[in-house]
């Protein structure tokens, strides 16, 4: 059983390396995806991905409720890939339709803390090998508005979380995986 977290910026080649990382497992690739059709532009990225996977690939939509999806998949026969984590925050930070101040303190919707938490204990498990794919955002300027900043504030510590309990983590820029933590994939 193994963890492993990839992390990269937009279009820096993550899913593709996690893509390849699970067709060489050899194992029974299950793909979860967190993104769901909100518009025209994000259902044709939804359909480019999904042709772009190997059709015995099982994919599994899931925007919200993760921890449920991996422990019905999670098997030591399988590779789980879940593809995006940073889209499933997003999708947790407008669950309950807030609208967000542009200045000021954020209050997150109560089942972004229980579902952040729920995935945490449930990759703390022994069930299986995962590949996790998270957008690095915390490299660039401090972003304007105070949800954004809490989205990328969200999004660091549940990538530093997930790397602690990760066996690997790796980096991913211009295409080229660079190891964080454990042994190369």
């Amino acid at each position: 059983m193994s963890r492993t977290l990839i992390l990269g910026g937009a279009r820096s080649g993550k899913s593709a390396y996690a893509e390849r990382l699970a067709a060489a497992s050899g194992k029974e690739a299950v793909y979860i995806a967190t993104g769901h059709a909100g518009d025209a532009e994000m259902a044709e990225r939804i359909a480019r991905h999904r042709a772009d996977r190997p059709a015995h690939w099982r994919t599994v939509e899931e925007p919200l409720a993760l921890a449920d999806a991996l422990r019905q998949w999670r098997a030591p026969e399988r590779v789980v890939l879940v593809d995006c984590l940073t889209l499933w925050l997003s999708n947790l930070l407008f669950s309950d339709g807030t609208q967000y101040p542009d200045i000021g303190r954020i209050d997150l919707p109560p089942r972004f803390h229980l579902e952040r938490a729920a995935l945490l204990q449930e990759l703390a498990g022994q069930q299986g090998d995962v590949l996790l794919v998270s957008n690095e955002v915390g490299l660039g300027i401090v972003p304007f508005g105070a949800v954004s900043r809490a989205f990328a504030d969200e999004a660091g510590r549940l990538n530093q979380a997930l790397a602690a309990l990760c066996d690997r983590a790796v980096f991913v820029a211009a295409g080229l995986p660079l190891q964080l933590k454990g042994s190369a994939c």
